[in-house]
């Protein structure tokens, strides 16, 4: 390593998601990356590159130190990992809800934690937090996975006012629509409402709204979106807040509106203004 190379530690680098675009896109700026993934094997594209590979489950405290050993020096963490879980307030499993916290919020705590003492020594430190625009937006069917991201928002901006006395700059990256393989791994968890939901009269249209097939058009490329992202990550200051993907202003923007517009924005999104017909009809039958 160059004594001038920054040093960068991306959790959840697996091929195909925003963390593998960022590790590309900070190798093509001269980085020293460290991307890092539960299976090191899904980091293929990444390996061949020459970008070091680290295997890191963000849930596993083992899993954290033995990560924290291999790596000699660190200027930027950036915690991007994360799950989805899309599924009615009134039929979620507390135990998979609780799961999705664990990966989406405690697990990047922990890790943080866990380099804290590396970020210290570095004259030029940065922590990147990835959440999302559902962290201030409320989209029916993903209470669980809106209110993580809304939970790691705010640790992210108490960690900002907390950490700037060590020199350690902290950065929310909010994202909109970026086409990764969240979706297609949401879709592969088949999740589906109860037999004995409420919303079993709209059956057919809620657990195709659990699939977020509505999403699959939406958003930008990763590699689109690392480019905007790491351009804003590296100039001499970086903002508070990234944001980057689809919409992602728009949302920002749509949030100050009267909560009217945006229930009913929100509802359109996802198809439940179609669901709610179907409710209504079935209840005053």
């Amino acid at each position: 390593m160059a004594d001038n190379q920054r040093v960068v530690l991306i959790s959840g680098c697996s091929d195909g998601g925003t963390g593998a675009a960022l590790a590309k896109e900070f190798h093509a700026h001269g980085f020293l990356v460290y991307a890092t993934a539960r299976n090191v094997s899904k980091m293929a594209s990444l390996s061949s590159l020459g970008i070091k590979t680290l295997e890191l489950n963000i849930g596993s405290e083992d899993s954290i130190a033995r990560c924290v050993k291999d790596v000699p020096h660190l200027d930027i963490l950036i915690n991007n990992a994360g799950g989805s879980y899309t599924m009615p307030v009134s039929d979620l499993s507390i135990a998979e809800a609780k799961k999705l916290f664990d990966t989406n919020l405690w697990g990047h705590v922990a890790v943080t934690q866990a380099f804290l003492p590396l970020l210290m020594k570095s004259r030029n430190a940065m922590i990147v937090n990835h959440t999302s625009v559902g962290a201030g937006m409320a989209i029916p069917f993903q209470a669980a996975y809106n209110a993580s991201k809304a939970a790691m928002a705010m640790f992210s901006d108490t960690m900002r006012l907390e950490l700037v006395s060590f020199g350690i700059k902290v950065v929310q990256m909010r994202t909109g629509g970026v086409k990764t393989n969240i979706i297609s791994n949401t879709q592969a968890k088949e999740s589906m409402i109860p037999a004995d939901s409420i919303w079993s009269p709209a059956r057919d249209l809620v657990n195709k709204a659990l699939t977020l097939e509505w999403a699959e058009s939406q958003g930008i490329s990763p590699e689109q979106w690392a480019r905007e992202v790491v351009a804003d990550l590296t100039r001499p200051a970086p903002a508070p807040m990234v944001r980057r993907g689809s919409s992602a202003w728009v949302a920002a923007i749509a949030s100050m509106l009267p909560t009217g517009w945006l229930d009913s924005m929100s509802k359109k999104l996802c198809g439940l203004d179609k669901i709610e017909v179907v409710i209504r009809t079935n209840r005053s039958s």
